[in-house]
């Protein structure tokens, strides 16, 4: 049995406080191996500026090079359309029934787990873990998810994430204004994105 983490999201591109979320997950809840699993297109909004999923999958793929914790799931880039975590979940959980399954969030995402497609079965499909950020209080999403869900099965773990102000719009936003992304983004992925002339 593999106890495996599930990073879900855009990627667009993948940055620096991707990989700490990922790495802190692995480290503080004893997880074997993370997998970052960009959507091929996100089912609540429009991914801007979107080089495409296969893009965003290789500058994954770059991103975790080198980390035996870390690893890609494509999944939802093959399986195309909108991409519903619980879809991937099942797959995973029909491949290796065995492994035990741990879906990483933010405290936002958290939050707003009751309007997500099917989210009692995402919750029996795998443990919840969040990682605290300020803006979403660990009472709150118990309460929200207690209210929703009861039971054991919609208390999450938490674990701490240090505090990194990147995100993946303003990344795009410095591309195209022609600012540099160096120690935002893992090297690999900036060398892509330049040679590609991405987001520009």
């Amino acid at each position: 049995m593999a106890r495996i983490g599930i990073l879900g999201g855009s990627f667009n591109p993948p940055h620096l406080a991707h990989l700490v979320c990922a790495s802190e997950a692995a480290a503080q809840l004893s997880l074997d191996r993370v997998l970052l699993t960009p959507v091929s297109s996100p089912p609540h909004k429009e991914a801007e500026q979107d080089p495409g999923p296969e893009v965003r999958l290789e500058l994954c793929r770059l991103a975790v090079a080198g980390d035996e914790r870390l690893a890609i799931c494509d999944l939802e880039v093959r399986r195309g359309g909108p991409s519903y975590t619980v879809d991937t979940l099942r797959e995973l959980h029909a491949r290796t029934p065995e492994d035990d399954l741990t879906f990483i969030v933010g405290g936002d995402i958290a939050l707003g787990l009751p309007s997500w497609h099917e989210p009692e079965a995402v919750l029996g499909l795998a443990r919840l873990a969040v990682a605290e950020r300020s803006g979403a209080g660990r009472e709150e999403i118990v309460a929200r998810l207690t209210q929703r869900f009861g039971g054991a099965a919609a208390k999450p773990v938490f674990f701490d994430m240090p505090r990194l102000d990147i995100s993946s719009s303003e990344i795009r936003r410095r591309i195209a204004q022609g600012d540099p992304i160096r120690y935002l983004v893992p090297d690999r992925v900036g060398e892509h994105i330049a040679r590609g002339r991405l987001y520009r």
